[in-house]
């Protein structure tokens, strides 16, 4: 009996860690949802925090699991995770945010825990334990995504330039100044929709390790999903 009470306690404090770095998120990437309509005066700070971190939640509602499963079962062999390489994953990931947060410096909150998972894991069982597949899909898309941005805004640029080349600067002004909050009430959704999904994925990944969820579950439990997705707004909503 005190053996199951213990690990019970040791899976409820990884969670509760799991949570924290959830909200360290929202916290650490606020600033990218809402940079554009503060600088520009659209909104007012808390304002634009209050509307990302409801659009953080809304996610929840919108998108599939998909990048919890990579997560959770795609990056390293489920049979060598344990409490330690989830503790040493996120204590990594919370580490490294809070130094980058401090000195103002751009990174991925999302590739940090991925660096955290495989770095506990090959500190613990060598490189063997990793899925190739899952970390090549998450290595590609680092060159990827931004090539991807980087051509659509180019071409939204040019398309944008040529359709208002006619338009008074004040009637530009107007009309932009109301996309702006379209535009950042969109990245707010993907943020939560694609971030909350990576502190899902290593619950799932603890509690399957820990016996209390099945290892062909297709699907983490759903108060796995709801508090994730609370975290992540949570963690914008105080605004880093």
């Amino acid at each position: 009996m005190e053996v199951s009470q213990l690990s019970l306690g040791i899976v409820i404090a990884l969670v509760l860690v799991a949570l924290a770095f959830d909200f360290m998120n929202g916290f650490h990437d606020a600033a990218n949802s809402i940079a554009t309509v503060v600088s520009t005066g659209v909104l007012k700070p808390h304002q634009a925090v209050l509307m990302a971190a409801f659009f953080n939640f809304v996610a929840v509602f919108v998108f599939h699991l998909s990048v919890a499963t990579t997560v959770g079962k795609g990056i390293v062999d489920q049979g060598i995770v344990d409490h330690y390489v989830v503790f040493g994953a996120l204590i990594g990931a919370i580490a490294w945010n809070v130094l980058t947060w401090y000195y103002g410096i751009p990174s991925s909150s999302s590739h940090a825990l991925i660096g955290g998972i495989v770095g506990a894991s090959v500190a613990k069982a060598g490189t063997w334990a990793l899925i190739p597949a899952g970390i090549l899909k998450v290595v590609a898309f680092i060159f990827i995504s931004p090539l991807i941005g980087f051509v659509l805004g180019s071409m939204l640029l040019l398309a944008i330039s040529w359709i208002f080349v006619r338009s008074t600067p004040s009637r530009v002004d107007r009309l932009f100044r109301r996309l702006q909050v379209f535009s950042s009430s969109l990245y707010s959704l993907g943020h939560g929709g694609n971030d909350a999904q990576k502190t899902i994925g290593i619950i799932w990944m603890l509690l399957v390790a820990a016996g209390y969820v099945g290892m062909e579950e297709s699907a983490p439990p759903w108060w796995v999903v709801i508090v994730c997705y609370v975290a992540i707004g949570a963690g914008t909503m105080f605004g880093g």
